[in-house]
């Protein structure tokens, strides 16, 4: 069974879910970026281990032979966006940030507070932020509302190589047919409770128009 929703589906970011759906994304997305690369790359899950949270994975996108670190690929987690997680994730940020290493953080939650930028971020549900390790005071940041699909964006690579694109939709497709989800979540039980009134109008007719009510 599908999502029931053309994007990011709302009730994953429930704690019941959250966890192992962010397990079976990163794997998904590694492997798509794996798939992508040209010869001379590879890409792997490496794992942040945090005072205050869980095991979380990333991907890195390393250049061979030597395995130097290109990139670094994170989805963030409720633990990295409120405290007392948020401080040594923004520390674990900084760290990257002065290195000569491109850092892509995407951002699949409604709620928690958003990561730090100069400038506000643009109006959107979910967020997609890539800092180049070459422009390190910009930063393209992608954005879109829940009611869409999933975007097909960059995953960048060391020059004069070109990014690759990925398509999250597809990740997205992939991580959550692995889970079952469909058959796990119960979607006529309650509403995310990070929808606002009128995304909970919606949200109740997805899912009532797919089940048939």
């Amino acid at each position: 069974m599908n999502s029931p929703f053309p994007g990011m589906d709302p009730f994953l970011e429930e704690p019941a879910y959250w966890a192992d759906f962010h397990s079976r994304f990163m794997n998904a997305w590694c492997e798509a970026i794996d798939a992508a690369l040209p010869e001379h790359y590879e890409a792997s899950l490496g794992e942040h281990v945090y005072l205050d949270g869980p095991k979380e994975a990333y991907i890195e996108i390393l250049h061979r032979p030597d395995r130097s670190l290109v990139a670094v690929l994170e989805l963030l987690s409720p633990a990295n966006k409120e405290q007392p997680g948020r401080t040594e994730d923004l520390a674990k940020r900084r760290a990257i940030l002065v290195q000569q290493v491109h850092l892509v953080e995407l951002d699949l939650l409604l709620g928690g507070r958003r990561l730090p930028m100069q400038q506000p971020l643009p109006d959107g549900d979910y967020y997609y932020l890539l800092s180049r390790a070459e422009k390190r005071l910009d930063c393209d940041v992608f954005a879109w509302s829940l009611r869409q699909a999933l975007p097909k964006l960059p995953a960048p690579l060391r020059a004069p190589d070109r990014d690759i694109i990925i398509d999250l939709a597809a990740v997205f497709a992939t991580a959550y047919e692995r889970g079952r989800y469909g058959r796990k979540i119960s979607y006529h039980d309650h509403v995310p409770r990070f929808l606002s009134d009128e995304d909970r109008v919606w949200t109740r007719h997805i899912i009532n128009s797919v089940q048939g009510r």
